[in-house]
C-alpha cells in the first residue's frame, strides 16, 4: 500500500486532493511538505481513480468551444442527446463564469490584504526612534582580518509546542548572541574581528495556514508574530553593532512567511518574512555602521565578503523531500547552480530542514545546512522520524583567500 492510499482517507488529506483548483503538481507539494510521502504522478492516479474533477476558469464574455454531436441527418434519440449535451456545456459555462468571478474577487481581496500589512509595516518603522549603539574599542592591528558570518534561521516565531514559544524563542537567540559574542573574542586573541554579516535564510515566523491543523499549534497571531520576531531581529542587529565595527544583513524569505495557501493566487514573494525585514531595515535605517540590509523578492541572495562568494536560499525550492532530507536532490541542485546558470558562488548557506549537515560540491565548496532553535516539532518526530537539537551557525571567513577558516554549530 502507497503513502498517498495510506492517508488518502484522512479528511485533511483528502480535501487536498479533491480540491478542484489545486493542480496535480501543487497538492503533491502540500502532501510532501505536510509529510505524505508521494508524487505528482501518483496524485494524478489517485485522482483519475476516484473520480477528480478540476475547475475550469473562463473569463466573463468568453464562451468554451460547444460540443457538435448532431449528426447532419440525426434521428431522434441522437438529436434529444445532442440537446442534453448542449443544455450541460451552458450550465458548465455558467459554473465558470461564477468561479472566475469569485477567483477575481479573492485575488483582489488577497492584494487589498497584502498592502495593508506592508501599510502598517511602514507606519510602524517610521513611528520607532532608535537610540544609535556604541561601538566597540577600535583593533589597530595590522594583522589581516577576518569576518564573522552570523546564519540565523527558521525561528518559527509564533509556533508553540512542549518545549518552544515565542518567549523561548527570544531566549535562545539571547544565548546565540552570549555564545557567538564568546567565540568571536577566541577569535580575536589571534586577529581581528571588526566585521559582520548577518545572514537570515526565512522561516522566521511560523504563518497561520500553511498547513491544515496549524492553528492548534500557534502560540500567536500573524501580527503579533511578524512585530515580535522583527523586535527580536532588531535586538539581534543592535547586538552585533555592539560588538562588531560593522554589520551587514543579508535576508531570504522562507515559505512560511506565504500568505494563504498554494493556489490561492498569491505571489510566493507576498511574504511575512519580508515584511519583518523591511519593518527592521526602515527602523534602523539610520545606523551608518548598518552598512548594508540586502533583501528582495527573489528566491535566492547571491553576496560576496571581499573574495568569498556564497549564496543562499532557503531549502523549500529542493522538491520530493517526502520524509527524508533529500541529500541527493541539494547536491544536484547546488551543483547545476554552481555551473554558470547562477552568479559564482562557492558555498551554499540554507535551512528549511531544522537539521544541520555540510555537503562537498563539486568546485570544493560546501552547502551548509542550519538547524533550528525550535524543538518539539511533532511533524519531525512522527513523519520524518528525525529531530535536531536546537542550533544556528557561526563561521568565519577570510576575505583576501575566499573561504570559511572556521565553522561552529551553535547549540541552544
Amino acid at each position: 500500500m502507497s503513502a498517498l492510499t495510506e492517508y488518502a482517507d484522512t479528511d485533511w488529506v483528502r480535501e487536498i486532493l479533491m480540491d478542484p483548483e489545486v493542480g496535480h503538481q501543487a497538492a503533491a507539494d502540500d502532501l510532501i511538505f505536510n509529510g505524505v510521502e508521494t508524487s505528482e504522478t501518483a496524485v494524478r492516479r489517485w485522482r483519475k481513480a476516484n473520480g477528480y474533477k478540476k475547475a475550469i476558469l473562463v473569463e466573463p464574455g468568453k464562451e468554451p468551444k460547444r460540443l457538435n454531436t448532431l449528426p447532419e441527418e440525426g434521428t431522434a434519440e441522437a438529436v434529444a442527446e445532442n440537446e442534453a449535451l448542449r443544455e450541460r456545456v451552458d450550465a458548465l459555462t455558467a459554473d465558470n463564469r461564477r468561479l472566475f468571478t469569485q477567483f477575481t474577487k479573492a485575488k483582489a481581496r488577497g492584494d487589498e490584504y497584502i498592502e495593508a500589512v506592508y501599510r502598517a509595516a511602514r507606519d510602524a518603522a517610521q513611528f520607532v526612534g532608535q537610540s544609535d549603539v556604541t561601538p566597540p574599542k577600535a583593533d589597530r592591528r595590522t594583522k589581516a582580518a577576518e569576518v564573522a558570518l552570523w546564519h540565523l534561521t527558521d525561528w518559527q516565531g509564533g509556533k508553540k509546542t512542549e518545549t518552544y514559544d515565542r518567549t523561548i524563542m527570544r531566549t535562545r537567540i539571547m544565548r546565540y548572541v552570549e555564545k557567538a559574542t564568546e567565540i568571536t573574542e577566541i577569535q580575536r586573541a589571534d586577529h581581528p574581528v571588526r566585521k559582520a554579516v548577518i545572514l537570515l535564510t526565512g522561516d522566521m515566523v511560523e504563518g497561520v495556514s500553511i498547513f491544515p491543523g496549524q492553528v492548534w499549534e500557534l502560540d500567536g497571531t500573524l501580527y503579533e508574530q511578524m512585530f515580535d520576531v522583527a523586535d527580536l531581529l532588531m535586538w539581534t542587529i543592535r547586538q552585533a553593532l555592539a560588538i562588531y565595527d560593522e554589520v551587514e544583513v543579508i535576508a531570504e524569505y522562507g515559505n512560511h512567511g506565504r500568505l494563504g495557501r498554494k493556489g490561492d493566487g498569491i505571489k510566493a514573494s507576498d511574504n511575512v518574512d519580508r515584511m519583518v525585514y523591511n519593518i527592521v531595515r526602515e527602523r534602523m535605517a539610520n545606523f551608518d555602521r548598518l552598512t548594508k540590509f540586502q533583501t528582495s523578492g527573489d528566491w535566492y541572495q547571491h553576496f560576496t565578503i571581499g573574495n568569498y562568494r556564497a549564496m543562499a536560499i532557503h531549502g523549500d525550492e529542493i522538491k520530493s523531500f517526502g520524509g527524508n532530507i533529500p541529500a541527493y536532490g541539494i547536491l544536484r541542485k547546488a551543483n547545476q547552480w554552481a555551473s554558470g546558470v547562477l552568479p559564482a558562488f562557492k558555498d551554499l548557506y540554507i535551512g528549511h530542514y531544522h537539521q544541520s549537515m555540510q555537503l562537498q560540491l563539486a568546485n570544493g565548496g560546501s552547502v551548509f545546512m542550519t538547524g533550528s532553535p525550535e524543538s518539539d516539532n511533532i511533524y519531525a518526530h512522527e513523519f520524518v522520524a528525525a529531530t535536531g537539537d536546537p542550533s544556528q551557525r557561526l563561521h568565519f571567513i577570510n576575505p583576501e583567500k575566499g573561504r570559511v577558516t572556521s565553522e561552529y554549530r551553535v547549540w541552544l
